[in-house]
This record gives C-alpha cells, sequence and structure tokens, in this order.
C-alpha cells in the first residue's frame, strides 16, 4: 500500500498475487503459492477492491467551506422558501459501457457491438430538482454558453409552481462562467451557486448519469441515435415516476468524509 511494483524493478503500478510472488522470491528468497498469499492478505484485512479516482487538485478548504452555505441554503429549501436545482452535463454514446453481468462459469461473456464511431454520443444537459425528486434532460448538440442558455430558458419552462428564488448549483465548465451565460440565468430568476473545484462527489446529479448507464447502455450497443435517444428519455420517465428512489439514489452529500479530506491536504 506504500509502494508500488515500479518501485522494485517490476513493471506497473497494481500489485497482483503473482507480481507479489515474484518481489518475495527476489526480495526474501521465499516462493509462496499465490492461494498462500491470498490467505496471508485476507488475514491482514486487505481485500481485492475496484479502485476509486480522486481529484488531486481539488482544494479542501474550499470544500470545507463550502458545506455551511449548503447547510443554510438546504434549510431554506426545507421552509420551502428556495428551490434548489442541480445542473450537470454528460456525454452518453451510442455503444455499449462495459459492466458485469451473469454468466455460465468457465464461459465468457459476450455482447454484440457494431463499434459506434466517437460522434454518435449524445450531449445531455440534464437539471435535478431536489425538493420535488424530479429530473429533466435536454439535447440541442455540442455543450457551449448558446445551448447552455437555451437549456437554461428550457429549465425555467419546466419548473412548476413553487418558491420564486431557484438556486442552481454547477460546477466551474467555462460555459457556466460565461458572462452571457451569467447574464441570462439572472434575468430568468435563478441565483448561481457554483461548487469548488474538482469536487464532482458534491453534486449528485453525477449519480444521475451513472444510474443512466447502467439502465441504458451497460452491456448494450444500440441500434441507431434516435433508438439512444428514445432510451434515455424513457429512462427519465420512468424514474420521474418513483421519486422515492430517486431522491434516494440522488441524495447529495451533508458531511465530508475526514479521511478523504486528509488525503487533499496531504497533496
Amino acid at each position: 500500500m506504500e509502494s508500488e511494483p515500479v518501485d522494485h524493478g517490476l513493471p506497473g503500478h497494481n500489485w497482483t498475487l503473482k507480481k507479489l510472488r515474484l518481489w518475495l522470491k527476489q526480495a526474501l528468497d521465499c516462493d509462496l503459492a499465490c492461494s498462500s498469499l491470498h490467505r496471508i492478505l485476507c488475514a491482514a484485512h486487505l481485500g481485492w477492491k475496484r479502485c476509486h479516482k480522486m481529484p488531486k487538485r481539488a482544494d479542501p478548504h474550499k470544500r470545507a467551506d463550502f458545506m455551511p452555505r449548503f447547510h443554510e441554503l438546504y434549510e431554506q429549501v426545507w421552509r420551502s422558501q428556495r428551490r434548489l436545482i442541480y445542473i450537470d452535463e454528460a456525454h452518453i454514446h451510442r455503444d455499449m459501457d462495459i459492466g458485469y453481468t451473469w454468466a455460465v462459469k468457465g464461459k465468457p461473456a459476450w455482447r454484440l457491438s457494431d463499434s459506434a464511431p466517437l460522434a454518435h454520443c449524445i450531449n445531455w444537459y440534464g437539471a435535478y430538482d431536489f425538493a420535488e425528486g424530479q429530473c429533466f434532460i435536454w439535447n440541442e448538440g455540442t455543450c457551449n454558453k448558446e445551448h447552455t442558455i437555451q437549456f437554461l430558458q428550457r429549465l425555467a419552462a419546466w419548473l412548476d409552481d413553487g418558491p420564486s428564488e431557484v438556486v442552481i448549483i454547477w460546477d466551474g465548465a467555462p460555459w457556466h462562467r460565461a458572462k452571457c451565460v451569467q447574464k441570462a440565468a439572472a434575468k430568468l430568476g435563478f441565483t448561481l451557486m457554483a461548487l469548488p473545484a474538482y469536487s464532482p462527489d458534491l453534486n449528485p446529479i453525477e449519480g444521475l448519469w451513472k444510474w443512466m448507464r447502467e439502465e441504458v447502455t451497460r452491456n448494450h450497443c444500440h441500434d441507431s441515435m434516435p433508438q439512444l435517444f428514445d432510451a434515455c428519455k424513457k429512462f427519465i420517465d420512468r424514474i420521474n415516476d418513483d421519486t422515492i428512489t430517486l431522491v434516494y439514489r440522488l441524495w447529495p452529500k451533508f458531511e465530508l468524509d475526514p479521511d478523504y479530506e486528509k488525503l487533499l491536504v496531504s497533496n
């Protein structure tokens, strides 16, 4: 956990049982079977798990400053004084996202793909109405300042009656920071609140895109772009019919993990 194979003259940056066995042989002249190494690692409370990417450029101080502001906003939303909307963009490709599935033991799990070109991608704008537990997606092409303004106009039309002041939380994408976008948002009555840089974990709508990929493109290649488009829209309609599940899946983070933040400080 404190060094990588390349630090010991071995290839790669990830320890496997085979590499651990080779290192033991070279460094300690100890020859253990992979099964024995596995038992030793399990006894040491270590497990083989998927890594999660941590943006090292995230500022822990700005993240800490954001949370009290969010708590204050949440109290206002709870008292129906404000409406909270999370916004983000995602690029959904027509080809499949590879993931786990059930298959016969000893046989590969094949899925057919027509190798869709990279251009076969939908650039979705997405909004998550936290208080109402509803999502809205819109597409007009590339994500830029002109299309962002159009999306905000569509969003204003989509919002039902409720608190007059709408607060939008989103990241610092260039088209979000554009002066014309800021001006258009103010004209529509939206208050903009930027997330700390490199903090996608503080935007629950990121979970919407993960959920969409699980249901729409996981292990499945769509035959055409219209088919992919319709599948995405049907997915949104379906989850909007189950508000409780939607809110549960897209619940925001109210507290920062001290262990995670310490790693950011150490960078």
